[in-house]
């Protein structure tokens, strides 16, 4: 049996079998972010409304609210260019180790945890240059289409 003639045979099968593949990925994906929109959202309103039965916002909820702001943008980038900026994703990082700087008592910490910590959040503020400067050097590839 010969491969070649299947191929040819079922060519315009398997085309019309990827485009619709294609836009079933795309489909999802679409809902995916929505889904992920509302609920960042709603979790940021949720921690905002228990920030104002407070009647104050610690240096923890707003880091806090940064990291659903950081969270959203990602969202927002993705949804509008179809790429996930590892920037976000290392902010993201970045802000978290300093909540957790800020929302437990220094005091109560290990020296070689405050360290460690520390030394964390400088190597990802060397990871983001490192990351910005290869894009301005190099350039990144800008895709017209959504997704696929």
């Amino acid at each position: 049996m010969n491969t070649n003639n299947s191929v040819e045979k079922f060519g315009p099968i398997r085309k019309h079998a990827e485009k619709i593949g294609n836009q079933l990925i795309d489909a999802f994906v679409l809902a995916a972010l929505f889904v992920l929109g509302g609920t960042i959202v709603w979790s940021a309103v949720y921690a905002y409304l228990g920030m104002m039965d407070q009647a104050y916002g610690s240096i923890s909820d707003i880091l806090l609210l940064f990291i659903y702001l950081e969270l959203g943008a990602m969202v927002g980038i993705y949804f509008k260019s179809g790429r996930i900026p590892v920037q976000f994703l290392i902010f993201i990082a970045i802000t978290v180790l300093t909540r957790m700087l800020a929302s437990v008592t220094v005091v109560d910490m290990s020296n070689m945890r405050i360290l460690v910590i520390v030394s964390a959040i400088l190597l990802l503020c060397i990871a983001v240059l490192v990351l910005w400067y290869s894009e301005e050097k190099y350039g990144v590839k800008e895709s017209d289409s959504w997704l696929t």
